[in-house]
């Protein structure tokens, strides 16, 4: 088992197993803040506050969504790893932490020591989207044009170390193609060009193409998660073309290190009481999303899988924060 795995089930399973105290059993008594490291509008802020606020009336409290955007995330990342251990900062965590922690040199703060995971939410697929134009229907045709056209191949992200980079660069040292990475300040831009014709590929969230899909604007080689998207239930997974390949965002709760574990555990019963509701289900399928519940230890077992996975990606790739 490696380093980063063992450190975050030893933080997980001293939660659980940490003595209770009875101020726990009134959490909460005010509101909770629930950090989101993106601007307002995006997914993030999105799925925060789809699960923010019945989690709230849950605990008898408002959530209050915090966002905190800038540094890939680093910058509520740090917000709440510094903040009292008392159940009221919470952090939105999701792909970017993970990968991050090879990411950024010289963090003010230990991502896998100061953040303890609380409870799962959920994973969004990814889509290869290329532009219509470009000759290839499949995945195979794509690896087989690219290994054929070296240099003609440009793949566009959201930025240096984002997810959609991540996820391309994977793909790209599990096929051995050449792809030239072309980084923009966002998705919405690498989409603009990837219609225009000045780049022909990008690994982007579903929410952010999935109409310009189904208007047969872009074309969907394929999700990138183990399974097929009910969101687009005709379009393969890369897996089914490269064996093993596996990527999303996903997003969960995090708490500083130290919070006391009654109120991690309620934190967590009460999510996993919110994500179980039927009437949550079509709201998370909008974003393309599928339910992830679990225990803090189940959370913790996947971010340290998460964090291992992209680390050896990060190195790989070369890639370097913007």
């Amino acid at each position: 088992m490696n380093l980063i795995r063992r450190r975050f089930l030893y933080l997980a399973g001293a939660a659980v197993a940490a003595p209770r105290v009875a101020w726990g059993e009134t959490y909460p008594s005010r509101p909770v803040h629930m950090v989101v490291g993106f601007a307002a509008g995006g997914g993030a802020d999105i799925m925060a506050r789809l699960i923010g606020q019945p989690l709230g009336e849950r605990l008898g409290q408002q959530i209050v969504v915090d966002n905190r955007p800038g540094a890939g995330t680093n910058i509520g990342t740090e917000v709440v790893a510094k903040a009292p251990p008392d159940g009221y900062t919470l952090l939105l965590v999701n792909s970017p932490n993970a990968i991050n922690v090879t990411l950024y040199e010289n963090l003010s703060f230990d991502f896998i020591r100061d953040i303890v995971p609380v409870a799962s939410i959920g994973r969004v697929p990814l889509v290869m989207v290329v532009n219509p134009a470009l000759p290839v229907q499949t995945v195979p045709e794509f690896i087989a044009y690219a290994k054929a056209n070296p240099g003609k191949v440009n793949m566009g992200s959201g930025g240096n170390g984002a997810p959609d980079h991540m996820s391309g660069e994977l793909f790209k040292a599990m096929t051995g193609i050449p792809m030239l990475h072309v980084p923009y300040r966002g998705v919405a831009p690498a989409t603009a060009d990837l219609l225009g014709g000045q780049i022909q590929v990008i690994f982007a969230t579903m929410p952010a193409v999935i109409s310009l899909i189904k208007a047969g604007k872009l074309r969907a080689l394929a999700v990138t998660t183990a399974t097929r998207s009910d969101q687009l239930p005709d379009v393969p997974t890369i897996a089914e073309f490269v064996p093993g390949y596996e990527a999303s965002q996903w997003y969960g709760i995090g708490t500083p290190k130290g919070t006391p574990a009654e109120v991690i555990d309620k934190l967590n019963r009460e999510t996993n009481v919110v994500l179980a509701d039927p009437k949550l289900a079509p709201k998370l399928a909008e974003l393309g999303a599928s339910v992830v519940s679990g225990t803090p230890a189940d959370f913790g077992k996947l971010i340290a899988e998460e964090t291992a996975k992209w680390a050896k990606v990060v190195k790989i790739s070369g890639a370097k924060p913007d």
